[in-house]
């Protein structure tokens, strides 16, 4: 999705057995819910597929209604977005994470692992929520390989699509880093991607 409102820290619970998390809560082995995030054509989606193929609870942010369009200045949702959208739309309209609908799903991921899939640009209000953030990057040459050629998902083959995603993916793995995320490089197969996502969790876990 386009451009990231990134301006919260984002600090992570401690680990370990019986851990105290989010909000004080304690969770077995420390991590219960995963973002798993990335510029549009990081491979996002696929990898939460993968995720669910084998066995893990993963949903998918913009597919499973925790993302909608909203107007910035009114805050209001954009019931009907137009598609390819009008030179300028970005600019005042974006992609946000609801944060209700990530609350609900952290009291359901309570006693097992869950993954949510996708990006925001209001993500610092959901991230308090996260036990660990995951970035997916890729160089630029595949990120337009990607968007041009994908046919699950039509957002980046406009040009005022493609711009905002070429603008923020050159700065993605410097931002994360800054957060203490994870940084998986995403122009790897799939498989190898989503064994990363896996072992970043079982490290936080202590191996679990």
């Amino acid at each position: 999705m386009p451009e990231q409102s990134l301006g919260r820290s984002c600090t992570l619970p401690d680990r370990g057995d019986g851990v105290a998390g989010r909000g004080g809560h304690v969770y077995a082995g420390g991590v219960t819910l995963v973002w798993v995030t990335g510029n549009s054509g990081t491979g996002k989606s696929t990898v939460c597929g993968v995720l669910r193929e084998r066995g893990y609870v993963a949903l998918d942010a913009d597919e499973d209604g925790f993302s909608r369009w909203i107007d910035r200045a009114s805050g209001k949702a954009v019931m009907d977005p137009p598609y390819p959208v009008p030179g300028g739309w970005l600019d005042r309209y974006g992609w946000a994470i609801v944060r209700e609908r990530v609350v609900t799903l952290v009291e359901e991921s309570r006693s097992r692992i869950a993954f949510l899939c996708g990006s925001a640009e209001n993500e610092a209000d959901v991230l308090d929520l996260f036990d660990l953030i995951v970035c997916l990057v890729i160089d630029e040459d595949t990120l337009r390989h990607r968007l041009a050629t994908r046919t699950t998902n039509a957002f980046g083959q406009h040009p005022e699509e493609l711009a905002a995603a070429l603008k923020w993916n050159p700065r993605m793995r410097a931002i994360y880093e800054s957060r203490g995320a994870t940084i998986i490089d995403a122009s790897t197969p799939v498989t190898e991607v989503v064994d990363s996502v896996i072992d970043a969790v079982q490290e936080l876990r202590g191996g679990a």
